[in-house]
């Protein structure tokens, strides 16, 4: 049984989180929580699938914050999807070193983005192995398939936003193959086209060559995508 922790002072905001967790996915349990204090006694007593919290509770500014680096020190590989009114120009980064799964900014998305990001975290959590990150043997490169953790190259923790992520894993995946623009729109969650393609591969390049200056392992193919040559 699934089981889903939602943490938010705001008795409405709370209850149509909830409500939209529940259309999602049919037999999921939810947990919902008001102040840090009960959150922290929860967090610590159950298991939880994921969990949905605001940064901001009561006076505590940062309650959400300390519920987080909870999450990371009790179960470390829990994806915690943060929804909160702090701009998301400045929180986004900050919640992504403390292994946020991710931000979203209230009033600044709708129900379908609420929806899309939650499912995405379900079916990664269930179809990835619990807390292992994975490499094959003398591989360089190191992912964590709950995407909790920055990946590493050559033992060096690459710093980048979750959709260059996605993408970098499945060039990975696909080791030595073409990999299509279509293909790699799949993993895109929004501006599915080649340039905003092509800027999140331009990220990870810079990304792993901040780590490796000589980094030379995506190969542009015209016309068609891109091909992960890297040993």
């Amino acid at each position: 049984m699934t089981r889903i922790a939602v943490i938010e002072d705001d008795l409405p905001t709370s209850n149509q989180l909830a409500g939209w967790i529940r259309s999602a996915r049919s037999g999921i349990v939810i947990d919902q929580w008001f102040t840090r204090d009960e959150a922290e006694a929860a967090l610590a007593r159950e298991h939880y699938d994921a969990v949905v919290l605001d940064i901001e509770l009561g006076r505590e500014r940062h309650a959400g914050v300390a519920l987080i680096n909870a999450i990371n020190k009790l179960r470390q590989g829990t994806p915690v999807l943060v929804v909160s009114a702090m701009p998301a120009a400045i929180y986004r980064s900050i919640m992504k070193a403390l292994d946020a799964w991710d931000y979203l900014q209230k009033t600044t998305f709708e129900e379908a983005d609420f929806i899309e990001t939650f499912l995405d975290i379900l079916r990664t959590t269930q179809a990835a192995t619990p807390a292992a990150a994975t490499a094959a043997p003398g591989d360089a490169l190191v992912l964590d398939p709950l995407w909790q953790r920055s990946p590493t190259w050559r033992g060096e923790r690459i710093n980048l936003p979750l959709t260059a992520q996605r993408i970098l894993a499945t060039l990975h995946q696909r080791s030595g193959e073409v990999v299509s623009y279509d293909e790699l729109f799949e993993v895109v969650k929004s501006g599915r086209n080649r340039d905003n393609v092509r800027k999140h591969v331009s990220t990870i390049r810079e990304a792993l060559r901040e780590v490796d200056p000589g980094f030379e392992g995506i190969e542009n193919v015209p016309m068609r995508g891109f091909r992960w040559v890297a040993k």
